[in-house]
């Protein structure tokens, strides 16, 4: 799954990068059942990495997703994070700034919300959405955007020299998919809800969209917050790529299970 990492100072283009990718795995029948079983296996690993984590409170994970809409978020952290504790994970979704957030600089909301030691943070969209939306509506200018990453890289850099391990995805799928998905909502009764009209508008500035996170992926993909351009045709691979590098960013930070607090003799310690 490393192939699927953005090395630093890469100049992307997602020409190069196949949504519809499935890696070792055929994409019907038992490819797709074998993917799922892996990713069964790396879930059951991450419920023991995870509460190691918890334990040492001396490091902490984040987990930032991105992505075009219909491209799977939200699945992502259902089936991914489903065996995690969910007192030691914490999702959180950044929606238009308030008039109090806008009073401060635009990562002033996001360092707030970053994982504390002991936890797992995902970001459901993030700070990204500052060089992203605002750069594809011309909300700022050029000069602003790349003022913009140099601030992210260094926020980042931040973060991850305090103990925070960073992964961040960008769930690629592609035109065709986001029409089926998006006709899938029309069609299904249990699916309306997700039904908001302003995706229709977005998705008229879909190249607009392909070049601002080529942009955003070649500027800040870095040795210390890597980007990971992940194929998201098929959910069950887009589920396998993204659990993979977690459970490898937690087992990268060998932790170990904390010692019993001093003084206690387990041998002699009666319960009446």
């Amino acid at each position: 799954m490393e192939q699927y990492r953005v090395k630093s100072g890469s100049s992307v283009s997602l020409e190069n990068y196949n949504p519809d990718d499935t890696g070792k795995f055929s994409k019907h029948g038992d490819g797709k059942d074998s993917a799922k079983e892996e990713t069964q296996k790396l879930i059951a690993k991450l419920d023991g990495l995870q509460e190691r984590l918890y334990a040492c409170r001396s490091r902490s994970l984040l987990i930032v997703l991105q992505g075009m809409d219909t491209s799977g978020k939200d699945g992502t952290i259902r089936h991914v994070m489903s065996g995690v504790n969910p007192q030691g994970c914490r999702v959180v979704s950044f929606k238009t700034p308030s008039s109090t957030e806008l009073a401060h600089d635009f990562l002033w909301r996001v360092h707030h919300e970053a994982p504390e030691k002991g936890h797992i943070g995902i970001f459901n969209r993030s700070h990204y959405e500052d060089v992203l939306i605002t750069r594809v509506h011309g909300w700022i200018s050029e000069k602003t955007v790349k003022c913009r990453y140099e601030q992210i890289n260094r926020f980042e850099e931040l973060l991850v020299k305090n103990g925070t391990e960073i992964l961040k995805f960008f769930l690629y799928i592609s035109k065709k998919e986001q029409k089926e998905r998006l006709e899938e909502r029309i069609c299904d009764p249990e699916k309306q809800w997700k039904w908001d009209s302003g995706d229709l508008e977005e998705r008229k500035r879909w190249d607009d969209y392909m070049k601002a996170f080529e942009h955003v992926i070649s500027a800040t993909s870095t040795d210390w917050a890597p980007w990971y351009i992940v194929p998201a045709n098929r959910k069950w691979y887009r589920n396998l790529v993204v659990a993979d590098r977690v459970v490898d960013a937690l087992e990268s930070m060998k932790l170990t299970t904390p010692p019993a607090p001093k003084g206690v003799n387990f041998k002699r310690l009666k319960i009446r």
